[in-house]
């Protein structure tokens, strides 16, 4: 089964794609109509987002950035523009909000858009809990999901950029 890949910006650009392209797109979502082909997003410690219906799916790249900016609503307008009747999420393994410690500027700036974002660490610092501000922007639209509650940065089955230091992924993978 041929599998798209992206060029992974930390935007909130997207790209429909109908069929596998020998160039990856630089965007942090792919969507298709296309039975059979597969949409890739490669994560460390952010949130691989798949976005299901029975017409349209998605694969979305989902950080801090993408969450401010908005990626994952625009990609639901876009499934639904589509066709998309009703749509799944899938939350992959992520950091989660006690591990993603932040500068206590960059925690307001994502609070003023996501305020269920709110976290501290263990040690009570500024943190983010990105999966949580995600989830209230899914359910605000309507969206079903399930959520994996695997962290990252905890669970060494994982890759985190944030524990390693190295640039190993995670990769979701979604198809019609």
């Amino acid at each position: 089964m041929p599998i798209q890949f992206m060029n992974q910006v930390h935007g909130d650009a997207f790209v429909v794609v109908e069929s596998l392209s020998d160039v990856d797109p630089t965007c942090d979502a792919l969507i298709t109509t296309t039975p059979g082909l597969s949409l890739a997003v490669l994560v460390a410690d952010c949130i691989p987002l798949l976005l299901s219906s029975s017409t349209v799916v998605a694969a979305v790249h989902v950080g801090r950035r993408g969450l401010t900016n908005l990626i994952a609503l625009k990609v639901i307008d876009e499934m639904r523009r589509l066709g998309a009747g009703q749509i799944h999420a899938q939350l992959g393994a992520s950091i989660c909000g006690e591990c993603y410690e932040v500068p206590e500027a960059m925690s307001g700036d994502v609070l003023r858009t996501h305020p269920l974002a709110a976290a501290q660490t263990k040690k009570s610092t500024p943190a983010l809990n990105l999966p949580r501000a995600l989830i209230g922007d899914l359910v605000s639209q309507g969206v079903t999901f399930e959520a994996s509650v695997e962290c990252t940065f905890e669970n060494e089955l994982f890759f985190s950029y944030r524990r390693q230091k190295i640039t190993g992924r995670n990769a979701g993978v979604i198809w019609l």
